[in-house]
């Protein structure tokens, strides 16, 4: 685990530079963990932590107290807003805005040019505590727009270009290309205007 301050123009971190740069090892790692590969140009604030294991493309920015957990795989121009916490196990993709306060589960996957907006919960344990479930976490097609304060059951996928609404509760996957909207979510066509890809 590794408690980043604010890097510039690294490709990968080594030890020599560690100790000058505000950097913190916290835990001991299996013997073929590796340190964060984090590509250039990136800006990681205070109080973020990044496990082992983890890799991260260019021009990646994060806000405060992020954390980052082992086996994610980022892509380039990605924003991670302050307080958000990926659990580890996820993929996400290149062109990405993830806001403030965001939870991403285990074994999520959100491809390239994904908008979540702030406060949003994404699940992965459908019958938390009572049963053994496969953990799945969610599937954010390339395109999609995730409204604040919205929440999803496990094992949703959000199709290509879809939007769901602020506050919505997502019970069942949302096509390409459709809105979902209301608690429990309705899913209807997108206005024709909107069915465009975003500008991220």
């Amino acid at each position: 685990m590794v408690n980043l301050g604010i890097f510039g123009n690294k490709s990968v971190l080594d030890d020599s530079k560690l100790a000058k740069e505000n950097v913190q090892f916290g835990v001991d790692y299996k013997r073929l963990s590796k340190y964060p590969i984090i590509g250039k140009d990136h800006v990681i604030r205070s109080n973020s932590v990044i496990y082992n294991d983890v890799t991260i493309g260019d021009d990646f920015r994060t806000g405060h107290n992020v954390v980052i957990r082992e086996n994610t795989n980022i892509g380039d121009d990605v924003l991670i807003g302050t307080n958000t916490i990926i659990e580890g196990n996820c993929v996400i993709g290149s062109n990405v805005s993830i806001q403030s306060n965001v939870y991403i589960p285990i074994n999520s996957l959100i491809e390239d040019n994904v908008f979540i907006g702030p406060c949003v919960c994404f699940t992965n344990d459908r019958y938390p505590v009572r049963v053994d479930y496969d953990l799945k976490g969610p599937k954010i097609r390339k395109g999609a727009s995730i409204g604040a304060n919205s929440t999803f059951l496990s094992n949703m996928e959000i199709g290509e270009g879809a939007m769901v609404a602020a506050g919505a509760v997502v019970t069942r996957n949302v096509p390409p290309f459709y809105l979902a909207i209301g608690s429990p979510a309705k899913i209807k066509p997108l206005p024709r205007l909107l069915r465009v890809h975003n500008r991220i």
